[in-house]
């Protein structure tokens, strides 16, 4: 069965150097007062097109507020198919100290 890893920020960062893929599983109010700059917001209902139009071979980093909640949510990722799925350790508390000028904000 496919699997998932736990990464730290600076992982992240060099995955998204590459090219990786960017989920926030966090609530709407959360992600529009701070998100990751390249990340995409996925709940329920933005998972099936996410899952039809996403590429599969590339890496794909699962963000949440502390890196508990996007555990289960990459092991669910991977189980799809999803060939390299990471957890961000400590989600999107931790990269904001880490990165903090690599946050975007959606301005309602």
């Amino acid at each position: 069965m496919s699997d998932f890893k736990r990464i730290d920020p600076d992982t992240a960062a060099a995955l998204m150097q590459r090219g990786a893929t960017v989920v926030d599983i966090r609530d709407p109010q959360s992600f529009d007062a701070g998100h990751i700059v390249t990340a995409r917001r996925l709940d329920n209902d933005s998972l099936p097109g996410f899952v039809a139009s996403a590429e599969r071979q590339t890496p794909l980093v699962v963000c949440c507020y502390h890196g508990n909640s996007s555990q289960p949510a990459a092991a669910y990722l991977a189980s799809l198919g999803f060939a390299e799925v990471y957890s961000l350790d400590g989600g999107f508390e931790l990269w904001r100290q880490a990165y903090p000028t690599q946050i975007s904000r959606n301005d309602s």
